[in-house]
């Protein structure tokens, strides 16, 4: 079986996400008030990670963990109608370059993969009209039907990315030299290492320099 791995915040999605979500809690009318405190505790870690005294992943995994904390004492509906909210805008502005491709590989016979570090529910509610054959994210964790706030959030990023997708995959026999991986960041490499034809997508300079390096496709 051969397989398409897409990335989402800067790949399907060309923009980053955790702005916007940040700016939908700001203006909600029943979690605005938890936007303080949240702005709060992300600021001292945010800005040790931009004076280089804190890792860019254990920043985005503690302002995710953060983040989600709002929710304490939300439902599993209430939470997945406010990331259905942002996500039928987002829906509007994806990649046109990338939706092709993820048609194509359809068109072909693949297995079509988005693997991203964003929450479960704003990849489901953003990509609900793209029959992806699976979906990886950060899970929100639920205990009866409710925010579980004593269960650890656990951000799929970097390698946990490649461990998930393994998971995923374990009882399938895949032809990784003929499969494809979509990635814009550095963060995404050890995705794109996996496959024969990995394709950067509009990518940062750290990854724009492996893939020239390396003669990827850009697109």
């Amino acid at each position: 079986m051969k397989v398409a791995i897409f990335d989402f915040d800067g790949t399907l999605f060309p923009e980053e996400t955790f702005p916007l979500m940040m700016n939908h809690l700001k203006q909600h009318p029943k979690y605005k008030n938890k936007y303080r405190r949240f702005i709060t505790k992300i600021l001292p870690i945010y800005v040790a990670y931009k004076t280089n005294f804190y890792p860019e992943q254990k920043m985005k995994e503690y302002s995710m963990r953060t983040y989600i904390s709002s929710f304490k004492k939300a439902s599993a509906k209430e939470i997945n109608q406010f990331f259905f909210e942002i996500g039928s805008d987002m829906r509007k502005n994806l990649n046109a370059s990338v939706l092709e491709r993820i048609d194509l590989h359809r068109k072909n016979g693949y297995y079509i993969m988005l693997v991203s570090g964003a929450f479960l529910p704003l990849l489901q509610a953003v990509t609900k009209d793209i029959p992806f054959d699976s979906i990886i994210g950060t899970s929100v964790p639920l205990k009866n039907d409710l925010f579980d706030k004593n269960t650890p959030i656990i951000h799929i990023h970097g390698a946990r990315k490649k461990d998930k997708i393994f998971a995923q995959l374990a009882n399938d026999s895949i032809d990784w030299e003929n499969s494809f991986a979509y990635g814009d960041s550095y963060s995404d490499l050890d995705v794109l290492e996996l496959v024969g034809n990995p394709v950067a997508v509009k990518p940062e300079p750290r990854l724009l320099q492996i893939a020239e390096q390396r003669q990827w496709e850009v697109i």
